[in-house]
């Protein structure tokens, strides 16, 4: 299954590559970590067993996106184009529309902030989607924070389940034409 074709995204520092299930060793590498995947969906198997990112590749990522229902891509910084450092997702899913992870090590920086805006312009001037909302765990604050800097608002609150344990998760939305409006 050959996934859709969208197109690699570019910020100040960043480059975002489409998905492919060549990165799979570096998702592998990368992603089991405490620090990124506490407040991730309980689904994500934990601890993360060898073979976890070929199998959420090949079983789903992938798939979706050929369905055109998801769009992944990889982060690498533009002076090191080979070493993947996170993932930037948007999907079209009730209530979950975008969702993302950085390695600790490159946290702090404003990288994940310019990722998501990335992506975010993606949603809305090429998907031309009306709505974006992004669920959060209520103790994920730098993610949170992501959110305010956008002038996303939390426009419903519930427990979700995470690889922590069950959490109190806020629904954070923002319109397309707020998101034009703060974009100018």
């Amino acid at each position: 299954m050959s996934p859709t074709r969208y197109p690699e995204l570019r910020t100040a520092r960043l480059i975002l590559q489409p998905l492919a299930h060549a990165d799979a060793d570096a998702i592998q590498q990368v992603f089991p970590r405490w620090e990124i995947v506490r407040y991730m969906t309980s689904d994500i198997p934990w601890p993360y067993p060898p073979g976890a990112a070929a199998a959420y590749l090949r079983e789903h990522a992938l798939p979706a996106i050929s369905r055109g229902e998801e769009w992944h891509w990889t982060i690498r910084l533009k002076s090191n184009p080979a070493h993947l450092i996170g993932m930037v997702s948007l999907m079209d899913l009730p209530n979950e529309n975008r969702g993302f992870w950085l390695a600790p090590d490159f946290q702090g920086r404003g990288l994940m902030t310019e990722a998501a805006e990335a992506a975010t312009g993606y949603w809305f001037d090429v998907l031309g989607r009306d709505l974006l909302r992004a669920p959060k765990a209520v103790a994920n604050e730098p993610s949170r924070k992501i959110s305010q800097r956008f002038g996303m608002r939390v426009v419903a609150t519930e427990e979700r389940d995470f690889v922590s344990g069950r959490l109190p998760t806020e629904i954070w939305e923002i319109t397309r034409n707020e998101w034009r409006t703060r974009s100018g």
